[in-house]
């Protein structure tokens, strides 16, 4: 199934995702430049590191664009619901229309989504049944290029041999430390911030509750089975294939027959 184009109109989604984009461009120009590159040069590091840092920085940018901008579960306006299925089905009480179960409406995109996990003002979108993996993906390689970026850090002052030459930008040169040390903050911090959400995130896939069932605390399926963990973890990829996890360039597919389970990312 391709990829549906979902776009939300709200200044302080844009405002969010636009610093997190920010951020992302800073280290992904000024880290190769001040320490990757020349260190590099004068045989400190290998190629491999550079290769690596530019992987990990294309797939946290992949992940933030689709998760951005995939139709995270919208339900349609007249969706056709089978008989063997209307049992699954609810009515909403702010846009009176009938919803799988498990469904929720956002407010602040107006619509209801399947199996939505909450709004994400970082994203500008609602993480719900279709692009829930693609967040999990974002969470988990912002979570490896903070941390490479601060292993980077510490390793140009503390750990790599001195540069012999100057770096020819004059620019970076006057300000390497000052260049470095705001890397390092936005590193900290969003390292800090991205493993509490990681956290929380896969507790609920374990426990196969999102987190607006947690909060309302009226999940009615909450004596339900416990599921095995690769089983909930490949309803949410689309996957049974552990590896394909990993890759936020592939197209999802629902793993669940019915409709209120179905995928269309």
């Amino acid at each position: 199934m391709g990829l549906r184009i979902h776009f939300v109109v709200d200044p302080q989604g844009w405002c969010c995702m636009g610093l997190i984009i920010f951020v992302w461009l800073y280290n992904t120009i000024f880290i190769p430049k001040v320490i990757l590159f020349p260190h590099y040069e004068e045989g400190h590091i290998s190629a491999v590191a550079i290769l690596c840092y530019y992987l990990c920085s294309l797939f946290c940018i992949a992940s933030l664009v689709r998760a951005s901008v995939a139709d995270p579960g919208r339900l349609p306006e007249n969706p056709k619901i089978p008989i063997t299925e209307r049992e699954f089905w609810e009515l909403c009480n702010k846009c009176n229309m009938m919803r799988p179960k498990r469904s929720h409406h956002c407010s602040r995109c107006g619509h209801c989504v399947r199996r939505m996990d909450h709004h994400c003002p970082w994203i500008n979108n609602c993480v719900g049944e279709d692009n829930h993996w693609l967040f999990l993906q974002l969470c988990f390689y912002t979570q490896i290029l903070s941390s490479y970026t601060l292993l980077l850090d510490f390793c140009h002052y503390y750990y790599f041999l001195p540069l012999k030459k100057d770096n020819w930008d004059v620019f970076v040169f006057r300000h390497e430390l000052a260049l470095l040390r705001i890397s390092a903050f936005m590193g900290i911090i969003i390292l800090g911030g991205i493993s509490g959400l990681f956290y929380t995130q896969l507790i609920g896939i374990f426990t196969d509750t999102t987190s607006i069932e947690k909060m309302s605390n009226c999940c009615e399926d909450i004596s339900r089975p416990r599921k095995p963990w690769q089983q909930t973890f490949s309803e949410v990829f689309g996957t049974r294939w552990k590896i394909l996890w990993f890759i936020p360039f592939r197209q999802r597919q629902p793993l669940r027959a019915p409709y209120h389970f179905a995928n269309h990312v």
